[in-house]
């Protein structure tokens, strides 16, 4: 391979963990099938979910691999931190997937062969839910879709709450090590919104999503509302400089 070649595409699995011992041995279950690498990132779990953690990665040695937070920074902080060690360990692309089975595993392969064709993209499931979604959750997406038309000028995310998808390691750390991406709830839209601004292209395909009865949420409903409300302030004032070439960039596409 010479200099200018693109490095062959190589892709695993991100996990981000707090707190899910209950789920997390059944959502691995799942993925084991796909004979990928698994990056599990502990971020800052209680000493439960890190003994399950602990007791998983011994069991289970060669295709698991354990990042650990000294403590909890949120699950932006937590996919990063598997990014780096992803991409440190020679990775191209990252399947960026939650551990307490909302997503559809048996769509991993599905997101894999769009971005293998598309190398450069960011590849996205979007959510088809069944009847378990909260009505509230459900309606606030929208809110959120409407601001990410906004500050992209473009209605090509389909999307942007998701947090199942395949990231180009090089284009989602570049943007994480250079620019303001948020650590918690607010970071699956915000690194997406900023991704396309940088010239990276959304893929999405739809992905079923359930919300098991028993699962567990950190959504906090005020303090992560109010998140998502500055991050949507913070993008809409970046848009604002950037529209140009956002509207250039919708006007080459049309």
């Amino acid at each position: 391979m010479t200099a200018a070649e693109p490095a062959p595409f190589r892709a695993c699995l991100v996990v981000p963990v707090y707190d899910h011992e209950q789920a997390i041995a059944t959502t691995l279950a799942q993925l084991r099938a796909h004979g990928l690498r698994a990056y599990l990132v502990d971020d800052g779990s209680h000493a439960p979910c890190a003994r399950a953690l602990d007791r998983l990665i011994a069991e289970q040695p060669d295709w698991l691999r354990l990042v650990r937070l000294p403590h909890n920074q949120g699950k932006g902080a937590a996919v990063m931190a598997g990014f780096e060690r992803a991409a440190a360990d020679g990775y191209t692309h990252a399947v960026q997937i939650d551990a307490d089975g909302q997503h559809n595993a048996a769509d991993v392969p599905r997101l894999l062969a769009l971005a293998v064709s598309h190398p450069q993209a960011l590849v996205t499931g979007v959510p088809k839910y069944d009847a378990s979604v909260p009505k509230a959750r459900l309606y606030g997406r929208y809110v959120t879709h409407v601001w990410v038309w906004i500050n992209t000028l473009s209605l090509r995310i389909q999307d942007s709450m998701l947090g199942f998808r395949v990231y180009p390691l090089a284009s989602a750390l570049r943007v994480w090590r250079t620019q303001h991406v948020g650590r918690r709830m607010d970071f699956d839209t915000e690194i997406m919104v900023r991704l396309y601004w940088d010239g990276v292209d959304v893929l999405s395909l739809p992905t079923r999503v359930t919300y098991p009865s028993d699962g567990i949420s950190h959504f906090d409903v005020w303090r992560d509302n109010l998140r998502i409300s500055r991050m949507h302030a913070r993008l809409f004032v970046g848009m604002l400089w950037r529209a140009p070439r956002l509207l250039a960039r919708k006007l080459r596409s049309s």
